[in-house]
């Protein structure tokens, strides 16, 4: 029985949107599941993912929280 946890942040992939949508989600779980029974043979049924959504205040990234980073990422990249 495998158990998958993805961690993703809460914020929208598109404008309007400030989460993972449950069309996303549902993505999630279905090619998780597919991957296992693809790759380790094991049964879909079997299968449980849990989706975790994490403020962004909360998830940090080399050092700084994850906005100071996309800051100065970005910054780097101009």
């Amino acid at each position: 029985m495998p158990i998958v946890t993805i961690q993703v942040t809460r914020e929208g992939t598109q404008p309007g949107v400030n989460s993972v949508t449950a069309e996303e989600k549902a993505a999630l779980i279905k090619g998780v599941s597919e991957l296992l029974l693809n790759v380790l043979n094991k049964p879909v049924d079997s299968t449980f993912v849990i989706i975790e959504e994490v403020e962004t205040d909360n998830w940090g990234w080399g050092g700084l929280p994850v906005a100071e980073f996309r800051r100065r990422r970005s910054g780097a990249a101009d």
